[in-house]
């Protein structure tokens, strides 16, 4: 095998895994595609150790530098396929590949975007006019203007939610008319919450709000929440026969092993809270388990021979 470990994504997951594995003294190679949604967030204050706010893509930029500041080889490009083969797998992308005796799949999901222009999207995104999650940041909307766009019990279930920093709430379906059954419609009047029927598109963004296009008018926001699901990139845990669960999150144990013997996944392609803290603390659990599994197929040991491990 040409490395100990192949770990697939570059995100907080992957990262924190890679620190911790190179940490160990494994061989290691991280292949990313460069698409992390950490990389989406303008400034987040619900990172434990940064009082000030720190972005995405400076917190991905520092763990990058810590893994490599030790050893660990990154790479951009897609993996595109995973196989077992004799003693570990086989990862392909378009510029090459690479074997392993472990994998850790930390691939992520992709939220699903409201219907705008992109570029519209992208500066609003940047701006805060648009958030994706109110965990992280709805302490930042607290007592302000937001619109949630999403129908269904899930939509409901994130105006509810949000409901908690302010009371100025509207719930937009997003392509068509509501479709609320009667639970619904009663959690939207016990918490106050309006509803207007779409389709709707977000048309104009200025400095401080968002302007929401419905049939039966504009709206103006300070925020936009998304409400509209995601996609798990579980399609290489397919290819190798991971078991998923019905929302195609791969299924693991408590030690974030899968159902294939060697293969590991981390982050938010697992089910669970979907938060770099909790991410960060998979990819811990992960690495520190390949570690040990690694050893117990052959004890890993350490001599003062030229600097080298021997195992």
């Amino acid at each position: 095998m040409d490395y100990d470990c192949l770990v697939i994504g570059g995100g907080p997951a992957g990262l924190t895994a890679a620190i911790y594995l190179v940490r160990y003294h494994l061989s290691l190679k991280v292949v990313d595609a460069g698409n992390s949604r950490a990389s989406w967030i303008p400034c987040t204050h619900n990172h434990a150790g940064f009082p000030g706010g720190v972005s995405g893509n400076d917190l991905l930029a520092k763990m990058r530098e810590q893994a490599q500041m030790y050893g660990a080889s990154i790479e951009t490009a897609r993996v595109t396929r995973l196989d077992r083969i004799d003693g570990g797998f086989k990862a392909e992308w378009g510029a090459g590949s690479v074997t392993a005796k472990k994998v850790l799949i930390a691939t992520g999901v992709t939220n699903r975007r409201p219907p705008m222009d992109e570029d519209l999207h992208d500066e609003a995104l940047s701006k805060g006019l648009i958030r994706y999650c109110p965990v992280c940041d709805g302490f930042e909307v607290t007592d302000k203007k937001v619109g949630v766009i999403g129908s269904g019990s899930k939509g409901v279930a994130e105006a509810v939610f949000l409901r908690g920093f302010t009371e100025d709430i509207t719930l937009i379906a997003p392509d068509r008319a509501h479709d609320l059954g009667a639970d619904d419609i009663a959690r939207l009047r016990e918490f106050g919450i309006a509803s207007v029927d779409g389709p709707c598109q977000a048309v104009a963004t200025a400095d401080k709000c968002i302007t929401v296009a419905t049939p039966y008018g504009e709206y103006v926001f300070d925020s936009v929440y998304p409400a509209l699901g995601s996609d798990t990139h579980s399609e290489l845990a397919k290819q190798i026969g991971c078991d998923l669960a019905d929302d195609e999150t791969v299924i693991v144990d408590d030690h974030q092993r899968t159902s294939v013997p060697g293969v590991y996944a981390a982050g938010d392609i697992v089910i669970g809270l979907d938060q770099i803290s909790h991410a960060m603390g998979e990819g811990g659990v992960a690495a520190t388990t390949i570690r040990n599994d690694l050893a117990k197929e052959k004890p890993i040991i350490r001599e003062r021979l030229r600097g080298n491990s021997i195992r």
